[in-house]
């Protein structure tokens, strides 16, 4: 697929970009053709479209001041930022969007995004399969209406518990008007926020995690009351993985547990990409103050995915269901 096409379809099809409305988009230096494309992709919607170009060749910290008079001058109903993804960032992007989303505008957040994910990958979707994947993230969350707790098995000795009672799910495929909640790009995402306190059990991750990517070394952690109790495996990646879970009293409380369901989504170097593959999921530790119901308010957010999962879900009353078996939707 063409990228200002792939572009278009995620502004017409996620954010529901209509012609006359005004978008900013933000990038690193280094992904100014990724701006570019969604910057064309826009232009042919209509949009009266502005791209600001950010300096990435050290680790930022605090938003540049710069990108806070855009903010205040533009009044945009759409805001795309095309970022890096690297872990040390992390609280650098949450401040981005923080800033933006207090405009109540739609964002689109993109760290990690690659020219790739446009033309091969999980961006590469034509309007109708955006609108299956939205029927499919409508039916699972009706599926999941209720339920008090979620168990996640996998092959390599996963076995955790999530309680879930009273939260709600929610997806990141299309926008939502009443809360123009931020979402990634690209998406395919079903999500909750779990009780903070309700998670335990052990996780092994062999494959991704958020910030770092594909793993060469699995990483093994016991989670007690919804906190990392131990930290184990890791390699080199240990000090790092270490370093982000400690970034403060909240980054290392459970903060979301997540279904991809993008069927174009690739196990690549971004995990923006691989944490959408149909039939995966992933929690993460840190930030989600933005979910309905969350409470860590985490300056850090680290995701974890699992390959072939086997996901049961649990109502109060003790009945469960299947919903994920070895990595395959079953409901």
């Amino acid at each position: 697929m063409e990228a200002r096409d792939a572009a278009k379809n995620a502004l017409l099809n996620v954010l529901e970009a209509a012609p006359g409305e005004r978008i900013v988009v933000v990038c690193d230096d280094k992904l100014i053709d990724i701006g570019r494309s969604f910057a064309e992709g826009a232009l042919d919607i209509g949009l009266w479209t502005r791209i600001v170009v950010l300096d990435s060749s050290q680790t930022r910290h605090e938003v540049p001041a710069n990108l806070h008079e855009i903010f205040a001058s533009q009044n945009p109903d759409i805001f795309i930022n095309l970022l890096r993804g690297t872990t040390e960032e992390t609280p650098f992007r949450i401040k981005v969007t923080k800033m933006e989303t207090r405009r109540r505008v739609r964002l689109g957040h993109c760290p990690g995004v690659t020219y790739e994910m446009l033309t091969d990958g999980a961006l590469a979707l034509d309007s109708e399969k955006y609108k299956k994947m939205q029927i499919f993230a409508d039916k699972l969350m009706m599926r999941l209406g209720g339920i008090a707790s979620i168990s996640i098995t996998d092959p390599n000795g996963t076995d955790l518990r999530l309680g879930v009672e009273d939260r709600a799910f929610f997806t990141d495929t299309k926008v939502d008007w009443k809360t123009l909640k931020w979402m990634n790009l690209p998406v395919g995402e079903v999500i909750v926020a779990p009780i903070e306190n309700a998670a335990g059990g052990r996780l092994f991750c062999d494959s991704a995690i958020g910030g770092i990517g594909k793993l060469t070394t699995p990483v093994e952690i016991e989670i007690k009351d919804g906190k990392v109790e131990k930290l184990g495996g890791a390699g080199e990646t240990g000090a790092r993985i270490k370093k982000a879970l400690d970034t403060d009293a909240w980054s290392n409380v459970i903060g979301e547990f997540a279904f991809g369901i993008n069927p174009s989504a690739r196990f690549s170097d971004e995990f923006l990409e691989t944490e959408k593959i149909l039939g995966t999921c992933h929690i993460a530790f840190g930030n989600n103050v933005d979910f309905p119901s969350g409470r860590n308010c985490s300056m850090n957010h680290m995701d974890f995915l699992f390959m072939r999962p086997t996901v049961r879900a649990t109502y109060k009353t003790g009945e469960t269901f299947l919903v994920v078996k070895d990595g395959k939707f079953v409901i």
